[in-house]
C-alpha cells in the first residue's frame, strides 16, 4: 500500500459516513412531517406561519406554493396545492355579518302637470336627492308618476312615467282620484330593481335620510288623526262588514306616506281605485268624507284584503300643528300657517305673518319672509327649507 493509500481511505470513509448521515435526517424530517398532519386532513399548528399575505391568507411554511397565471373567483390569482386543490382560505363574500343589509325601497310620487305641482315636485325631488345617498338612507329609485297623459318639461329632471289620467268627468272635480288609478298603471308596469315602494306626494320635504319603515311582513304607514274609521262605521261596514273583525281593523291611515313590498301594491292599487270610485258616487259618503275619500278608500281596500300596517307616528310632521320637528323624517306641508306678530297661532284665521301653499298657485314660493318671533319652531323649519330649495334650482320663467 503507498503512502498515499491511508489518507485516501480516511477521506473515503468519511464522505461515506457524512452522506449516510444526511439520508438518514432527510429520511426522519420526512417521517416527522407525515406525522403533523392529521388523519382528518388538518394542519398542526406547527405548520402555519404566522405570516399573512393577501388580506389575510394564512400561507403554509416550507416551501412556497406554485402560483397560477389565472385570476381566482375573488379577483386574485388562486393559490393552489400540488394535488389540485385550493390550499388558501378564501376572503368571505359581501358584508360581514356584523352590518346589516339595505332594504332600498323605491319612491313613487303621484302627480299632474299644473305649475302649483311642478314646484313642490321639484323640492321634493331636491331633498332626495341630497339624502338619498348617507349612510342610514335606505332610499332607491326615484319615478314621478305623471297622470296627464303626456310628458312636460320636468321629464329631463326628474326620473318620470307617464300614465293616463281617469276619463273626463269621473273624478267630479275631485283631481285626487286620479291618485289610485295612476298607481294601477304604474305598478303594473314599473321596472324597478327594489322589492318596496314608497308612495310620497310632492308636498313631502325631507329632513333627513329614510331608512325603510316597514318589515318583511308589515308595510308601514303614518296615522292621520283625521281618519277615524270607528266615528265612520255605519258607512264603511258596507265594505267592511263585522264578520271580517272589529271596524279597528282599518288603520287610520291614507295612502301616503306608506312604504310596502311592490307585490303587495299590486293586490291593493286596483281594489283601493274601485272602493275610492264608489264611495265618490254615493252621495253621502262622498258629502261625509270630502277631501279625505281617496284616503279612507286605500285604508278600507287595504283592510279588506287583510293588510296591516305599522303605523310611525314619527314619520313627518304637519306644521303648525305639529310645533317642533323632533326627530321626523320630513314635513308634510298642507296645512295654512297663520300666526300674529307676537308669534301666537291663528288657527282659522288670515294672520298678520301667513304662508299657504295654495297661494302659490302659478308663482314660486322664493325668499318667503320668516314668521315672527316665538311662531313654532316647525314653521321656521319649513321656511328655511322651501327657501333653500328655491334658491338652489334654477327657474324659467313661465317654464315651473
Amino acid at each position: 500500500m503507498s503512502r498515499f493509500a491511508v489518507p485516501f481511505l480516511v477521506i473515503l470513509s468519511i464522505s461515506a459516513f457524512v452522506a449516510s448521515y444526511n439520508v438518514v435526517g432527510m429520511i426522519l424530517s420526512t417521517a416527522r412531517h407525515r406525522v403533523s398532519i392529521r388523519s382528518k386532513g388538518s394542519f398542526d399548528k406547527s405548520t402555519f406561519s404566522s405570516r399573512l399575505r393577501r388580506g389575510g391568507r394564512p400561507l403554509l411554511t416550507g416551501k412556497p406554493l406554485p402560483q397560477t397565471s389565472g385570476t381566482g373567483s375573488d379577483g386574485v390569482g388562486s393559490d393552489v396545492g400540488s394535488d389540485g386543490g385550493s390550499a388558501v382560505v378564501k376572503r368571505p363574500e359581501g358584508p360581514s355579518s356584523g352590518v346589516k343589509k339595505k332594504r332600498y325601497f323605491h319612491t313613487a310620487m303621484t302627480c299632474n302637470d299644473s305649475p302649483y305641482t311642478k314646484w313642490q315636485s321639484r323640492i321634493m325631488y331636491f331633498y332626495y336627492q341630497k339624502y338619498r345617498n348617507e349612510p342610514e338612507s335606505e332610499m332607491g329609485g326615484f319615478t314621478r308618476v305623471l297622470h296627464s297623459g303626456k310628458p312636460d318639461n320636468l321629464m329631463d329632471e326628474i326620473p318620470t312615467v307617464v300614465v293616463d289620467p281617469l276619463p273626463p268627468g269621473m273624478d267630479k272635480g275631485y283631481v285626487v282620484l286620479n291618485r289610485p288609478w295612476a298607481f294601477v298603471q304604474w305598478i303594473q308596469k314599473a321596472q324597478i330593481e327594489e322589492e318596496y315602494v314608497w308612495m310620497a306626494e310632492p308636498d313631502h320635504i325631507i329632513l333627513k335620510p329614510i331608512p325603510n319603515l316597514a318589515t318583511d311582513m308589515l308595510p308601514a304607514a303614518f296615522p292621520f288623526f283625521y281618519i277615524v274609521p270607528k266615528n265612520q262605521e255605519r258607512f264603511l261596514r258596507r265594505w267592511y262588514p263585522a264578520e271580517k273583525g272589529p271596524i279597528t281593523n282599518i288603520d287610520p291611515i291614507g295612502n301616503s306616506p306608506v312604504i310596502i313590498k311592490k307585490k303587495d301594491l299590486l293586490k291593493i292599487a286596483p281594489l283601493w281605485h274601485n272602493v275610492s270610485l264608489q264611495f265618490k258616487s254615493d252621495p253621502e259618503i262622498d258629502k261625509e268624507f270630502g277631501w279625505v275619500l281617496e284616503m279612507y278608500g286605500y285604508a278600507t281596500a287595504s283592510a279588506m284584503l287583510g293588510y296591516t300596517h305599522i303605523l310611525r307616528k314619527d314619520w313627518m310632521i304637519q306644521p303648525p300643528w305639529d310645533k317642533t320637528t323632533g326627530d321626523a323624517y320630513m314635513i308634510h306641508f298642507t296645512y295654512g300657517c297663520d300666526f300674529d306678530l307676537n308669534g301666537n297661532h291663528l288657527p282659522g284665521k288670515v294672520g298678520p305673518w301667513h304662508f299657504d301653499k295654495r297661494d302659490y298657485q302659478t308663482a314660486i314660493p322664493r325668499n318667503i319672509t320668516y314668521p315672527p318671533p316665538g311662531s313654532a319652531p316647525s314653521v321656521f323649519e319649513l321656511i328655511r327649507r322651501l327657501n333653500d330649495a328655491t334658491w338652489s334650482l334654477d327657474w324659467v320663467a313661465g317654464a315651473t
